[in-house]
């Protein structure tokens, strides 16, 4: 019995966890890109930003984009996004991946 406990445990942290963690990443995401990105990666033309829906950008390519720039791109993103950690810059990529 009190193993059973201990799993029913285990599993409603860990299930907890990983929802605070796709919680965490959607309003990180609402909070520093969708003012230009769209709330669903749609982009805004008008803005000239692209959208993030569907891109062919791997994780690893999206988080260098966000924490070291690149100078060709326009502003904030020819450089790093200040103030954002890694951490930061892994939940927004993954959630940019989700984007159908």
């Amino acid at each position: 019995m009190k193993l059973s406990v201990l799993m029913m445990t285990a599993t409603l942290l860990l299930t907890g966890s990983a929802a605070s963690g796709a919680d965490d990443a959607a309003a990180i995401y609402k909070r520093r890109c969708s003012g230009c990105h769209g709330a669903t990666g749609e982009g805004k033309s008008a803005m000239k930003a692209p959208a993030l829906k569907g891109t062919k950008l791997e994780e690893s390519q999206i988080i260098d984009h966000l924490l070291k720039g690149e100078p060709a791109s326009k502003p904030p993103h020819n450089k790093g996004i200040s103030g954002m950690t890694e951490a930061q810059a892994k939940a927004i990529a993954a959630y940019v991946k989700t984007f159908k």
